[in-house]
């Protein structure tokens, strides 16, 4: 087969990638001048034929949350098929849900990882004031992105937020985390690897009164250096959960000087690669490093 590489990415709507620099274009171009023919690929396009393919990089799927069930039907459609994929399907499957926090934390790191309510199953205030022991806190989706369904909620609140929750417990399950201050107050932070190699950070913050740092809700980003401790601590999270993948995003919060992990980004994550000059010549040394 002639080298043919799919850059994964999905039919957009504008609802996740406003605002953005077109990262896929930014793809597209570093294989170009690597020599590789490279096409831009909808996950779900029904017309696409991946045989032809000689690797799939996947990128941009910024929608499997809204189409879940649909996105694993692909990840086994494509593992038959047996394509080269990066980040490589088991890891993309492990990453799609956010039960990975709670393996994360079990396994002794700093997370805000939370309490899972399960699909169908009323929750239980009392549980949930036990386990998180904290007034505020975020509920959302167990899968999901770009803070979708995503609500902050006083406990003292519950009983009148039930009726909006319970339906949507009816379709899937919800993560409840402690509402941690620190993000509305100082923001965000993420920090990017390519092969395991530390590249770039960011600073993600909220706009005013607001608690989602996503750009499209008016938050801020600014380029930062993390300090020795941040950055130690964000490569032993990638030398245990992340160390064969091309790309990783660390996304945390420092909590009383420690940084813990809110996310841990394998799947889709927006690289920032055009706020940082190193950030493109990193990605393509990577990208050298495994397809050359």
């Amino acid at each position: 087969m002639s080298t043919k590489i799919a850059i994964v990415s999905y039919f957009s709507t504008g609802a996740y990638d406003a605002n953005t620099v077109n990262e896929d274009e930014i793809l597209s171009g570093i294989l170009t001048d690597l020599g590789f023919t490279n096409e831009i690929v909808p996950w779900s396009d029904p017309q696409a034929d991946w045989t032809q393919y000689s690797t799939l990089l996947i990128k941009s799927v910024w929608d499997y949350f809204d189409y879940y069930p649909e996105f694993l039907n692909w990840l086994e459609k494509i593992k038959d098929l047996g394509i080269p994929v990066l980040n490589d399907l088991d890891t993309i499957r492990w990453n799609s849900s956010k039960s990975y926090l709670l393996e994360i934390a079990e396994k002794g790191f700093p997370v805000i990882s939370g309490m899972l309510l399960e699909k169908g199953k009323l929750p239980n205030n009392e549980a949930i004031r036990e386990q998180i022991q904290q007034e505020m806190v975020v509920v959302k989706p167990l899968v999901s992105g770009g803070a979708k369904n995503t609500f902050k909620i006083s406990l003292s609140d519950w009983d009148n937020f039930l009726p909006k929750l319970t339906p949507l417990l009816e379709d899937e399950s919800f993560l409840v985390q402690p509402f941690v201050a620190e993000v509305a107050e100082v923001g965000e932070y993420s920090l990017l690897f390519f092969n395991g190699v530390f590249s770039h950070a960011v600073l993600k913050t909220p706009a005013k009164a607001d608690f989602r740092v996503q750009h499209y809700f008016g938050g801020t980003i600014k380029v930062i250096e993390p300090d020795p401790e941040m950055l130690e601590s964000a490569k032993r999270l990638i030398r245990e959960f992340a160390p064969n993948s091309l790309y990783a995003r660390v996304d945390g919060v420092l909590v009383n000087g420690e940084f813990h992990l809110m996310e841990l980004e394998l799947i889709e994550p927006y690289l920032f690669l055009a706020l940082t000059p190193e950030a493109i010549p990193n990605y393509i040394t990577a990208l050298r490093e495994r397809l050359l």
